[in-house]
């Protein structure tokens, strides 16, 4: 069977399982389905809420799918993480996927991309996993978390200050991000440890730790 009959359930699908282990990812079964439910529930709403941009069901694996679980090396054993401008839910849906140990609290300030959210946990079987918070996080109260994740926020740079204050009890923050963030992490009075996302040049993935 060529690529151009295979449906784009199975084009994500090849190429998780073609390109899992230079993300440094195992994906068995299980965890592959799971992934495949989230993809399939991101495409039919990504129409309606411009949830991410329209891409090749490949590109998505890659770029979306297995960049967000780099932060599972990170996230330890039945660790409780908060993840702040949730939009598509990435990365915390697909963490929360392949580590059913975790738990989250998901900030989207959107009450649409909201309701996206949770009929997307409560798609792949993760809804008792996490709570959606649909405000504004600099409107709330931290939640008690062992981590942070933030991907795909507005104005990252521009919020970074505001966001290392209102998370000064969570003891390791993972970024992920561009050059902007990198520079902007520069200037702050903070211990980083930066890994490149696997196959780009401009991606990379920030852990702040306090």
């Amino acid at each position: 069977m060529t690529d151009q009959k295979l449906s784009p359930g199975d084009e994500f699908d090849k190429a998780l399982r073609a390109r899992a282990g230079g993300f440094g990812v195992t994906l068995g079964g299980a965890e592959r389905a799971g992934l495949r439910a989230y993809f399939e529930v991101v495409a039919r709403w990504n129409a309606r809420l411009h949830l991410v941009a329209p891409c090749p069901p490949a590109e998505f694996a890659a770029r979306h799918v297995l960049e967000s679980l780099l932060a599972l090396r990170f996230l330890t054993p039945g660790a409780s993480f908060v993840d702040v401008g949730s939009g598509a839910g990435l990365p915390a849906v697909p963490c929360l996927i392949v580590r059913p140990d975790l738990r989250a609290t998901l900030f989207e300030s959107s009450q649409k991309k909201s309701i996206f959210l949770r009929e997307a946990l409560r798609e792949v079987g993760r809804a008792e996993a996490a709570a959606v918070v649909a405000r504004r996080f600099e409107d709330s109260e931290p939640p008690a978390a062992d981590f942070l994740t933030c991907r795909a926020i507005e104005r990252f740079a521009e919020i970074l200050p505001g966001l290392v204050g209102w998370a000064a009890r969570v003891p390791v923050l993972l970024l992920f991000g561009g050059p902007a963030l990198s520079d902007a992490l520069d200037k702050l009075p903070l211990a980083v440890e930066t890994a490149r996302v696997p196959g780009s040049e401009r991606r990379f993935l920030h852990v702040v730790r306090r």
